[in-house]
């Protein structure tokens, strides 16, 4: 069964104007429980992280820092987000449902989380909307629990992964790939192991080309024992920060690529939504919504 981590602490009352688009949260799951594509059975609401799990990737001086709602001022800008206990208790139930998703991945072959994709958190700080690193936590997790020992991280959001890769520099049990556009945010880049920039203006053939070059590369010469996927939609020519020309069609083809590599090569695959600010919320909607689709024809 596809199990989909949800919770209602992911749709955050943020102030009026504020750019990122919560609403997504609800209706994602509202639109696929409502064309019968899962049920109540497929969610999974998950509790929120511990201190003890986030220091696997976190400094414990920037876990307290968030504890205590003490970051400065400057610090909270990075985040986009104005700091408050709620945001706080929000992030930790978002690191526990990719957390208990990857657990899902390996009894079942894949799972969701319906947020994530946080990969601009560093070890030590947050950035653009990101507080803590979900997929970096939960990586490190199976290997530290011995469920994993060589991980691939896909990461296929418009912005760099530069806090993942950062994390991941030096480890030799996780190998982050990043394809993202070259002059979007964030300015200064991290080096992953493997960075593919697009230009922009990026259609689908072009995307989809490189991208089924290299990540089967990756697939054949990693040989992971289980994979990330951070499935961000604002590669959608229609998003307001993207800058390529990606059709609703062509990030559907790109999502079907990786999940149907994980299913062929009997890869546990754990999906995390990442970004997407398109004007219409139904483009953002449709775009992720679709992952969920495939993921359950393709396992299930």
């Amino acid at each position: 069964m596809l199990k989909i981590a949800w919770h209602p602490n992911y749709k955050h009352n943020l102030p009026s104007g504020h750019r990122f688009p919560m609403e997504k949260y609800e209706l994602i799951p509202e639109q696929l429980l409502y064309e019968n594509t899962i049920s109540e059975e497929n969610l999974h609401v998950p509790g929120m992280i511990t201190n003890e799990i986030l220091s696997l990737v976190h400094s414990a001086e920037y876990i307290e820092k968030l504890d205590s709602l003490n970051l400065s001022p400057p610090e909270i800008r990075k985040t986009g987000f104005p700091l408050s206990q709620e945001l706080i208790d929000r992030e930790k139930t978002i690191m526990q449902g990719t957390l208990d998703c990857a657990l899902f991945a390996l009894e079942n072959g894949v799972s969701i989380n319906v947020a994530g994709g946080t990969h601009h958190a560093f070890a030590d700080r947050g950035e653009g909307f990101c507080l803590y690193n979900d997929i970096a936590i939960a990586s490190q997790y199976l290997i530290h629990q011995k469920l994993a020992s060589q991980i691939l991280v896909v990461d296929l959001d418009v912005h760099q992964g530069n806090g993942t890769a950062s994390i991941f520099r030096n480890n030799k049990n996780v190998s982050t790939f990043s394809m993202h556009g070259r002059h979007n945010y964030p300015l200064r880049k991290e080096k992953s192991d493997l960075d593919i920039e697009l230009e922009d203006g990026t259609d689908d053939s072009t995307y989809i080309d490189l991208l089924e070059k290299n990540f089967f590369n990756l697939l054949s010469n990693v040989s992971p024992d289980f994979v990330f996927f951070q499935s961000g939609v604002d590669i959608l020519s229609t998003d307001k920060l993207g800058r390529l020309k990606v059709s609703r069609e062509g990030c559907k083809k790109r999502d079907q690529m990786i999940v149907e590599g994980c299913y062929k090569s009997k890869t546990p695959l754990c999906i995390s939504m990442g970004g997407g600010y398109s004007e219409k919320i139904t483009d953002i909607v449709e775009a992720h919504c679709n992952t969920f689709r495939l993921a359950q024809e393709i396992f299930f």
